[in-house]
């Protein structure tokens, strides 16, 4: 069994940071990527920032240059460094694990962006 947790999520002034950081733990042999989504109210969760086992990076368009998501490969760990937040930037944020063929999701954590 895996479990995926998020934290880090809280409310901050556009303009702000936040960084947010996932684990997963239970029996893990080896992660293939770690995601972050996000879901604003009444939206369709979207995918914001990917991190492969190599380390290859992707991000969504509207948070190139703004967001960066890392990973420690030992901690089974992926974090996400938000700055120039933007009140779109509001929503429920997803950690998502794949582990082989297997999807992990943690319960997400909110971040809310005030104008």
């Amino acid at each position: 069994q895996v479990q995926v947790a998020e934290s880090g999520g809280g409310l901050v002034q556009a303009g702000g940071s936040l960084r947010l950081s996932c684990a997963a733990s239970g029996t893990i042999l080896s992660v293939n990527a770690m995601n972050w989504y996000r879901q604003a109210p009444g939206k369709q969760r979207e995918l914001v920032a990917t991190i492969v086992a190599a380390g290859s990076v992707g991000y969504a368009d509207s948070v190139k240059g703004r967001f960066t998501i890392s990973r420690s490969n030992a901690k089974n760990s992926a974090y996400l460094q938000m700055n120039s937040l933007k009140p779109e930037d509001t929503g429920v944020y997803y950690c998502n694990v794949l582990l082989g063929p297997y999807n992990y999701w943690g319960q997400g954590t909110q971040v809310t962006v005030s104008s």
